[in-house]
């Protein structure tokens, strides 16, 4: 058996077990509120009535924001229209039962004008579902069309307006046109029920249940809903048809059946809508992280370093210190000429790695140029920093395999106990300390500190004695350039 058929056996499986259950269920819950309310004149037959209409138009609001959404759900639109179309036919209903908010004990009930509005909002509801489904199943081709948005929006409009006129002329409210499907004494439903008219409905619903099972594919728990939803139809239709007496009892059952599936349909409705939330704040985290992120090495960007390095220095005093670090790579040019951008790339994207692994959750470690990076330590004094950056030249001087030859780093230290000094003289004071370690020989971090009014860099312990020796080298370097 193919993979694709197998999926749509296992879901036919479980879409008749849920149906299975959901009729025994009904039928149990009927019963017991059969003993207790004894003919649908009493207050338990407007008031699901009520909570239906709420539920219909709450599925149609639903609908229509998510088609407002992507105009691509053009399929929505006639279930939309049908859902707000059944909450008005309901509007009917309920006016047919004028003494229930009164709790009137010998209420005046117009159970005709029930049923007329009952067997067009059945119609209704089937021609939309089989116009959706039939749209879905064209989604491809006319999603993109103006003209289809168009004639769907007209047909459904054309149609629910004619359906509620019908309903209204052939109710009591014209003598002309009024039908009479039952008689409001006897409660006598033969007229309807056991003609061809309600064979009719069970047709037209059974259409649309096989529609929406062999065009859908039930691929998705929408249109797993929606066959429920045709099932319940088709329950309560059976039951008016067959039975003979307790017509209360089958009235209850179709309300009751009809409220359990509204309630499954807005329990997708929600469940959609917060699938629909989660990928749009996944995306719009990704964009925001994309807009404060270097792309190369995933670091912070330059302008994110200097928002949150004017947030930290809000808080900085005499026991909070704040410590910036600005690091250069050491004759990175080289690599790039003798080896290549993508070989460069490699390089920016492992001493990236190395500052982000020796930064804190308060930290900030930022690309800030093309191999000049910035590191922000939050409650971290000078020796703490100068330490910090000392472990971050000895991890890049130890290098990769990966990378073309071993690398160095210099690197410049500035620690503020003064919230009054600005980002930008944070950034040029740890600036001046790196390029005085450029000076000095690189490979060397360098604490930038005042003194008796003047600027001062301060050499990292255990560097003095490899400072000669480096700038032959690039002496050497620049003679053999």
């Amino acid at each position: 058996m193919p993979e694709h058929v197998h999926h749509i056996v296992k879901r036919l499986i479980l879409y008749i077990c849920i149906c299975l259950l959901a009729g025994i269920g009904i039928s149990g819950m009927t019963a017991f509120f059969h003993t207790s309310f004894s003919s649908t004149s009493s207050i338990l037959f407007p008031l699901l009535t009520s909570f239906l209409m709420v539920f219909h138009i709450t599925i149609a609001c639903f609908m229509g924001m998510k088609y407002w959404s992507s105009k691509r759900r053009l399929y929505l639109t006639p279930v939309s229209f049908g859902f707000a179309c059944s909450a008005l036919l309901m509007l009917g209903t309920l006016s047919s039962y004028p003494d229930w908010l009164t709790c009137n004990p010998a209420p005046v009930v117009n159970q005709n004008d029930a049923v007329i509005y009952y067997f067009f909002r059945n119609i209704m509801m089937a021609v939309l579902f089989m116009s959706s489904i039939i749209l879905y199943y064209f989604r491809q081709r006319i999603m993109h069309s103006w003209k289809a948005h168009v004639l769907t929006f007209t047909a459904c409009i054309l149609f629910t307006l004619t359906i509620i006129v019908l309903s209204w002329l052939y109710s009591s409210h014209s003598p002309w046109l009024s039908v009479n499907f039952i008689d409001d004494l006897s409660h006598t439903f033969t007229p309807l029920w056991q003609s061809i008219i309600g064979w009719l409905l069970m047709a037209v619903w059974f259409i649309t249940l096989i529609l929406l099972i062999s065009l859908s594919k039930l691929r998705n728990i929408f249109w797993f809903s929606g066959a429920f939803f045709c099932s319940a139809y088709l329950f309560t239709l059976f039951q008016l048809l067959s039975t003979a007496g307790e017509l209360d009892q089958t009235w209850y059952q179709a309300r009751f059946f009809e409220t359990l599936c509204t309630l499954f349909l807005i329990l997708v409705l929600l469940v959609d809508v917060f699938i629909l939330y989660r990928e749009s704040n996944h995306k719009y985290v990704h964009s925001y992280q994309n807009s404060i992120r270097d792309p190369l090495t995933r670091l912070y960007n330059c302008s994110f370093f200097y928002d949150t390095l004017n947030q930290q220095l809000a808080k900085v005093n005499a026991q909070h210190p704040l410590s910036v670090l600005i690091s250069d790579l050491d004759h990175f040019k080289r690599i790039n000429d003798s080896y290549g951008h993508v070989a460069g790339d490699k390089v920016i994207q492992f001493a990236a790695s190395v500052l982000e692994s020796h930064s804190r959750v308060d930290d900030a470690a930022a690309r800030i140029g093309g191999e000049e990076f910035a590191l922000l330590l939050v409650n971290t004094g000078e020796k703490e920093a100068q330490a910090i950056a000392e472990r971050i030249r000895l991890a890049v001087s130890a290098g990769e395999s990966h990378l073309p030859e071993r690398m160095t780093i210099s690197m410049g230290v500035y620690t503020t106990y003064d919230n009054s000094v600005t980002a930008e003289a944070c950034v040029q004071r740890a600036d001046e300390a790196m390029y005085e370690a450029k000076n000095n020989g690189r490979n060397q971090v360098i604490v930038w500190h005042r003194q008796g009014g003047g600027k001062k860099a301060r050499i990292s312990p255990g560097r003095k004695e490899l400072i000669f020796s480096l700038e032959i080298e690039d002496i050497l370097f620049k003679f053999t350039d």
